[in-house]
């Protein structure tokens, strides 16, 4: 059987967020995918420190690029996150198994590329219009949750 989630970074640029994210999809065992290019390197120490000595428990996968991932993971039940989406993240219908994709810090998915996945792209409401974006490793956290609650995969562990 596979990770209960797959969380997807493409083009993640900050190593401390990436770090931050590290360390949730190991407490979930989630597994964690790095598309390339990286805004940074695997070895930085602001990444180590932000997965601080939870690194032997990620699952890490690594990719140059996006047409790379897509070959190694064909039948990815993806679903897209952005600011720029429609939907609420809370009206995805989640399963185990699913792929979770995010953008880089700055420059998000890109409007084409969801564009092409709008039915599957999902935001996270913001009420301060003043208020760009959240930050990435919060925005991973509260949709990993969402959906761990919706296929039951919390077993139990909260509420």
């Amino acid at each position: 059987m596979g990770p209960v989630l797959n969380v997807v970074l493409v083009r993640p640029e900050i190593p401390q967020n990436t770090g931050s994210i590290a360390r949730l999809v190991a407490a979930v065992r989630a597994r964690l995918h790095l598309v390339g290019p990286l805004g940074f390197s695997l070895e930085d120490r602001y990444l180590k420190r932000a997965g601080l000595d939870y690194w032997p428990y990620v699952d890490l996968r690594t990719y140059a690029g996006w047409d790379e991932f897509q070959d190694a993971n064909p039948q990815a039940a993806a679903k897209f996150y952005s600011v720029h989406a429609a939907k609420s993240y809370l009206a995805a219908d989640y399963r185990r198994g699913d792929y979770l994709v995010f953008g880089s810090e700055t420059a998000g998915l890109g409007a084409g590329f969801l564009a092409a996945r709008s039915e599957r792209s999902f935001r996270i409401p913001i009420f301060e219009p003043a208020v760009r974006s959240l930050n990435l490793a919060n925005a991973v956290s509260i949709v990993v949750y969402e959906a761990l609650r919706q296929t039951a995969a919390l077993g139990g562990q909260c509420g």
